[in-house]
């Protein structure tokens, strides 16, 4: 295992990281630093032997979180932020079709599975009911599930 990012480097974490339990005083799943933000790395270390963890320090937030590679990326590196990031459940903002046929209904639920970020533009691999489709974020609203009860009354 050969590290990507060195002591000093700034680097930009690409998806929310929340507390997986090992976080002291802090309540497990709450948010510690949201996707996008900018920190330094101060350690590194290893997990189970097969991981490099960074050791990162957020200033904005005054926080020193452990990173996995995969969730890093240069601060320089080009970034566009998403509305939606991995598991999150999304609705279709419109109806979807395949060769002209809809295949995903108005409104219907689906749940994020990638996030593909190209220079300018977010898509989303989405698993709708028996389908799984890239979908522009144009395509996509937030789930809200107050508003799924009001429409079951």
């Amino acid at each position: 295992m050969i590290p990507v990012y060195s002591y000093g480097d700034e680097v930009r974490v690409t998806r929310n990281l929340r507390n997986d339990g090992s976080f002291p005083g802090v309540d497990k799943g709450q948010l510690l630093v949201r996707r996008g933000a900018t920190g330094h790395v101060r350690n590194l270390g290893t997990f189970l032997q097969d991981q490099i963890i960074y050791t990162v320090h957020f200033i904005e937030d005054d926080i020193q979180v452990g990173c996995r590679e995969e969730e890093l990326i240069p601060a320089s590196a080009p970034w566009v932020d998403s509305r939606f990031e991995n598991r999150d459940k999304v609705v279709a903002a419109l109806a979807l079709s395949l060769r002209g046929e809809v295949i995903v209904p108005l409104d219907t639920l689906g749940e994020v599975f990638k996030v593909i970020r190209d220079e300018k533009v977010v898509h989303y691999h989405v698993q709708f009911p028996g389908h799984l489709l890239i979908v522009p974020e144009s395509a996509l609203d937030n789930f809200e599930p107050e508003e799924a009860l009001s429409h079951a009354s």
